[in-house]
Parts: C-alpha cells; structure tokens; sequence
C-alpha cells in the first residue's frame, strides 16, 4: 500500500516542494534531532537549511521575494518538519503567522520593509499574546500602550512567545485605549504593535528585555521567552495596518491559520511515531516471534494508523478551506482539536509497544512522549476548540422554531 498521509490533487511544483522537503528531513533533520533535543540546542544549522530551501518565505507572495504558496503546501512542509523534529516547525511557525498578518492586513510600506527580508529569512518574526495571568483569555490583556506624540509608549509582561530570543521583530498585542471611550469592549480595544529588535537576550532594546529561555519539559532547542516591556517606545508608523483598536482580529486571523499548523504539526509527530511503533514491532520478539504477529499489537497499529489518516485529512481539508478564502474557524478548530488529541495518542501507543526500552533516552519515542503534549495547549487548549466548534455548529444549525 502507498504511505499514509497521501494528498491528493497536488500539482506538479507542490509534490516536488514536499519531495524536497522529505529529503532535507530524513537526511538533515532525523539523524540529529534527538542529539540536539536532549541538549536543549538551537539547530542553527537545520535552520540555514530551511534558509536555503526558501522556507521562511514559502506563503510570502512573489512580489516580496518569496515563493507565493498556498497554505495548504505549508501545512503538508510543516507535517514534514515535525516529522523530523517538532521544534523546528515552531521556528518557522511563528514567523509565518507574522509575516501572514502583514500580507493580510499591514499598510503597503510594512509589506515592503518587511516581507522581502522575511522572505529571505534575514528577519524573523514572533508574536505575542498570553500574559503570565492569561493564556485563552485573550480580552484580560493587562499590557498597554499609551500615545506621545508621534510614538506610543507600551508598558507590560507577555508569557510564552516561541522564538523570543532569535527573532528580530515581534507581533505584539496590548491595550490602546486611545480612541476607545470607557466601556468599549476589550477585543475592540486592542492594537498589535509591530516590535523591532536585536536578537538574543537581556536589553534587546531599550524599554524591552528578554529575560532568557523558558526551561521546558519539550519542545526543546527553539527558545521559548518572556518579554518585558518597560517604557518601550515605538513609532506610530508600526502599528499593523495603520489603525488602533483592531489587534484583536488580526490575531486571530493569525492564530486561524496557526490552529492548521498546529494541527499539521500534530499530524506530522503521529506519523513518526507510528513508523518507529511499526518499525519496533517487527524487530522485537517475544515468545518465538516478532511482537507485530501478536494480534493485541497489530490491533494496536491498526488503530494508530486510522488515527493518523483522519488526523491527516482534517488538516487538509481546514487549510484548503482557508485557501479558498472561506472561513474556516470550524474546521481549523476541528482539526487542531483531533490532530493534536490523536497525535498524544498514537505517540502513547507508540511508546507502550516500545516497553520498557521507551522510557530510555536512546529510543527516539522518549522525546515524542515529552513533545505531544505542547499540542495539547499551543493555539488554544481543546477545552478553547470546543468552545469555538460549539458555537460555529449552533451558527450553522440554529433552530428556527
């Protein structure tokens, strides 16, 4: 039988992009990927490869130097990645979801200064929304920016941001009252500021520090951070489309689209944990013969397998959606939801087949088992999912009685 996790209907350049992909990961990827994970290191030369590829420009248009794909061969190169090597997805995650809202909604000259460097990789983006006394409740945002002539002045702690340290300009979300009365409602009250920076840690610039990383149980090697914002001064001309007081969709435009990689990501650490399960049991013997013969195994890879072809779809099916330029929130919530529920799942199998030999840090299942988990939590919890599929179902099936 062919792989699992085929797509059907790609064109010609989409199959050859993710051919390339394929190969850059079995033979760049994989073989380190454990290596650098128990050293928490940054792949800086996995990274200059994904450079190479043209990676960080994939869904940038070709205007601005990048290769103009769809979301959908995005998300089939993130499956890929993660494939290899969950953290590496994450570097280009974030900087995707920036450089997507500034297409979407940045003036025409952020669009110019930024997305040709984007699209080259010289510049890295990440975005920041959860606080240290918020995650999902995005409306409770406490950091804010004040106006002061031809600058607005943010104060505030954002939590969690993936690439904090390596990326040089940073989506951020606060508060902006300034032109909203009291009483407006949060989400109509809030700006994304478009935060240029140094790499690394410490003062970055003034009024801004990265503490440092973020000491993580997974999802090592990509630096995950805290950004404070003490009097940080930036011009009114980085404000992402030129308007106050519409943060608050476009990041969620941007997390709509994040919800599929994660999704893709999710899809992509099933399919490795189903080969290594596969690959284990035809190994490993017991009782006279390879541990795959035995019926309760084979029920178990029967399982695994479903998990990851329907994982796989809903995936596809979410971001061809959003390519068509319909609203997806539904089946993006969907797929995040299964892919990342499924994906604990499979890797938990994977593991139980591995026996004892799982629990050791020379068998690559040790570090998928600590890696699943981020995808239970990364763009909103399932508890998040439920919530937004719910409410789209009784959109579309209100009663009319």
């Amino acid at each position: 039988m062919a792989r699992l996790a085929q797509t059907a209907g790609l064109t010609d350049v989409q199959q050859e992009i993710l051919s390339t992909v394929r190969d850059f990961v079995d033979k760049e990827i994989i073989p380190v990927a454990t290596e650098l994970e128990h050293r928490d290191e940054y792949p800086q030369q996995i990274v200059d490869g994904l450079k190479e590829l043209g990676l960080f420009g994939l869904m940038i248009p070709e205007e601005y130097g990048g290769l103009g794909e769809s979301l959908l061969t995005y998300a089939l190169c993130v499956e890929e990645i993660a494939r290899g090597w969950m953290s590496v997805s994450g570097i280009i995650n974030t900087h995707f979801i920036v450089a997507y809202m500034l297409k979407q909604h940045g003036t025409r000259e952020q669009k110019e200064h930024f997305l040709p460097r984007m699209a080259a990789g010289d510049v890295r983006g990440a975005f920041s929304m959860s606080e240290p006394g918020l995650g999902s409740d995005v409306s409770a945002i406490t950091s804010k920016a004040v106006k002061d002539g031809e600058e607005y002045v943010l104060n505030g702690q954002k939590m969690w941001l993936t690439n904090g340290g390596t990326s040089s300009l940073v989506a951020v979300l606060v508060r902006s009252d300034e032109g909203h009365p009291e009483g407006t409602a949060p989400h109509k009250s809030m700006t994304t500021f478009l935060v240029e920076k140094e790499p690394g840690f410490g003062e970055v610039r003034p009024g801004l520090t990265i503490p440092g990383k973020i000491d993580k149980m997974g999802y090592k090697g990509v630096d995950t951070t805290e950004l404070i914002m003490d009097g940080l001064r930036v011009p009114a001309d980085r404000v992402l489309g030129g308007v106050t007081g519409r943060g608050f969709y476009q990041m969620m435009d941007g997390v709509e689209v994040g919800r599929v990689n994660v999704a893709a990501r999710g899809c992509g650490v099933a399919q490795r944990a189903f080969e290594l399960g596969v690959r284990y049991a035809q190994q490993r013997h017991t009782f006279g013969k390879p541990i795959a013969q035995h019926q309760a195994i084979q029920f178990k890879l029967a399982e695994m397998a479903t998990k990851v072809e329907a994982a796989h779809a809903m995936m596809v099916n979410a971001a061809r959606k959003k390519d068509s330029g319909e609203r997806n929130d539904l089946e993006a919530g969907m797929a995040k939801y299964l892919a990342s529920e499924y994906c604990k799942e499979v890797v938990e199998d994977a593991f139980r087949i591995h026996g004892g030999y799982g629990f050791s840090k020379e068998y690559e299942i040790e570090r998928l088992y600590r890696e699943a988990p981020m995808l239970l939590i990364g763009e909103g919890t399932a508890e998040i999912q439920k919530m937004i599929i719910g409410r789209r179902l009784l959109e579309e099936y209100r009663f009319q009685g």
